[in-house]
């Protein structure tokens, strides 16, 4: 008798689906705390007389958002200006220390009884390193923007930033591959199409669609270039994973 393969592919779509929405629920709310923090931070400071400047934008593409701070109104170029630096630089921060507790969070995660809640937290920590991505390893010499207003408030040399928050990112793309991808195995008991769907969107996620095809689409400035890691590093972190598991023991 032929079996129908109906009901593992509506199961995949099913988990397909539900990945995709538990991903842009969890973007929208980051960029919401990515932006918040900036104008947070103006206001506290006593440079916007509100807190309530953000301007919106598309929650699914993540374009069109601004904090609605006018630094150049606020801070005219020379001189170290540590509050620009603070105001430009905190979501930076928050993304670090976001990533730190939610690795820790899925370490500590019993399995597979929590399997939603695994979920959630590895997703936080997907879209965490996938700003960190953007702004730190392929926007760290820009002139504007979070980087660059954290470098030109503190009169730094953009390569500190950038070598830092390399180390910083490749420590924490460890502790993903070898610690977390074993227990996100488990997670999904075994199914090899679930957990390759994780793998793919988690690569697709950090190196191009959040960061790579963003910045990419900065050309004609030179920044764009730089845009071209995430097309190198999207399959580079496919074949790591890989790696990883052929050297697991059986």
């Amino acid at each position: 008798m032929i079996r129908s393969t109906s009901g593992p592919a509506q199961s995949w779509i099913k988990f397909f689906l539900f990945s995709v929405a538990s991903y842009l629920a969890i973007q929208t709310l980051l960029i919401l705390c990515h932006e918040y923090a900036h104008s947070i931070a103006a206001w506290l400071l006593g440079y916007t007389p509100t807190p309530w400047t953000v301007v919106w934008g598309n929650p699914i593409t993540a374009t069109g958002w601004d904090e609605g701070v006018p630094y150049d109104q606020l801070f005219p170029s020379g001189g170290i200006k540590p509050a620009e630096a603070v105001i430009g630089g905190l979501p930076l921060l928050m993304h670090a220390a976001f990533v730190v507790v939610g690795l820790y969070a899925l370490l500590r995660v019993a399995l597979p009884r929590r399997r939603l809640l695994f979920y959630a937290i590895y997703w936080f920590v997907v879209v965490n390193l996938m700003e960190l991505v953007a702004y730190i390893i392929m926007r760290p010499f820009a002139g504007d923007g979070d980087t660059g207003r954290f470098n030109q408030g503190l009169g730094l040399s953009p390569w500190y930033l950038f070598l830092a928050g390399t180390a910083f990112i490749l420590l924490t793309f460890y502790v993903f591959l070898y610690r977390v991808m074993p227990r996100l195995n488990v997670v999904v008991s075994g199914s090899r199409s679930r957990y390759g769907t994780m793998v793919w969107m988690t690569a697709f996620i950090m190196f191009l669609w959040g960061s790579g095809l963003r910045v990419m689409s900065l050309y004609p400035d030179d920044q764009w270039k730089l845009g071209l890691i995430g097309l190198v590093a999207f399959p580079g972190w496919i074949l790591a994973d890989r790696y990883r598991s052929l050297r697991e023991p059986a």
